[in-house]
């Protein structure tokens, strides 16, 4: 698995799969391979005012389906994001070395800042994966989570008030490749009900786990190139490419920053050591080897979190979860 660009055709027409895999095939060289199917469910809750809190706070929760995982974006808009903490913490921490006296001692105990902030719970974005599907459904029932359909709240309300069966917005299509290096996922957005509402193109270019982007949204020159081939000559069209830069990417896996530093603590105490993992005090890694796995790579279940990040954002941003 390699790097990945995703395009998103608003105003594809009902045969606009059709007329993309006739493009692929004919112009391009192209395979259809097998079926790409993902879907989406969304959720909202909300916490209603308390004599200590005098405002409702609504949280949504998106959860897409890809084979055997659930990728899941929770969104809370009462908390903040990590990149505001930690500007928080560093405003403190400068304040109180203003506040402190000419000769470097500490002010006294009135004027100086406390630089101690504590760290909230969960912050603006939680990006999580579950395994196997429906294991998050049974986990709400279990909790007796408040948790809704977006477009469905009053309906299932008054049907099942515990109800966690969120409304299903799917995707299908086809995946072909082209040639050897490249793989391109075709797929119609279907809503509830059946309605088209567009289309997902996505690029997958397999010689690379991970290329870095000169612009600063992070999107791919390379990438964009290719998946503006892939589109058929249809008059008005309009695709937009769906990328995220590196600072919200970061942002997006803050709750895994602490468990990857702490691997890498533990490999950096066994290098020390020169002992190797499994006994033999005379192995070493090959650090010189570029095909390594590197933080960020696009491979495996990484490639396909960072696909989920992507439309589950597209989707969003368009009002249709």
């Amino acid at each position: 698995m390699g790097f990945t660009g995703l395009a998103r055709w608003e105003n594809a027409p009902t045969t606009g799969l059709d007329l993309v895999k006739q493009n692929i095939i004919r112009n391009l060289n192209g395979v259809e391979r097998s079926r790409w199917h993902l879907s989406v469910r969304s959720y909202r809750s909300v916490i209603p005012q308390s004599p200590g809190f005098p405002y409702s706070v609504e949280r949504t929760m998106c959860a897409l389906t890809m084979d055997q995982n659930v990728f899941v974006l929770v969104t809370d808009n009462s908390a903040p994001t990590r990149a505001e903490y930690l500007q928080a913490v560093e405003q403190a921490q400068a304040q109180a070395q203003s506040q402190a006296s000419p000769s470097g001692s500490a002010a006294s105990p009135g004027r100086h800042a406390s630089t101690h902030m504590v760290e909230p719970p969960h912050y603006k974005n939680t990006f999580l994966t579950v395994s196997p599907p429906g294991a998050l459904e049974q986990l709400l029932t279990q909790l007796g989570s408040r948790w809704v359909p977006t477009r469905q709240r009053n309906a299932i309300q008054q049907r099942n008030p515990g109800g966690t069966t969120g409304q299903q917005l799917v995707v299908e299509g086809s995946i072909f490749s082209i040639g050897t290096d490249w793989r391109v996922r075709a797929g119609n957005v279907v809503l509830t009900g059946g309605a088209v509402k567009g289309m997902l193109l996505e690029a997958e270019y397999l010689p690379l786990p991970n290329m870095r982007s000169l612009a600063p949204d992070g999107s791919s020159e390379l990438l964009t190139s290719l998946l503006t081939s892939v589109l058929p000559p249809v008059p008005n069209a309009s695709a937009v490419a769906v990328a995220v830069s590196d600072a919200q990417w970061e942002e997006a896996l803050w709750n895994r920053a602490d468990g990857e530093e702490q691997g890498v603590e533990k490999k950096t105490e066994s290098s020390s050591t020169g002992a190797d993992p499994d006994g033999d005090l005379y192995a070493y890694e090959d650090e010189e080897n570029p095909s390594l796995k590197q933080k960020g790579d696009w491979t495996g279940v990484d490639r396909d979190r960072r696909s989920a990040y992507l439309i589950i954002g597209a989707l969003s941003s368009e009002g249709i979860l």
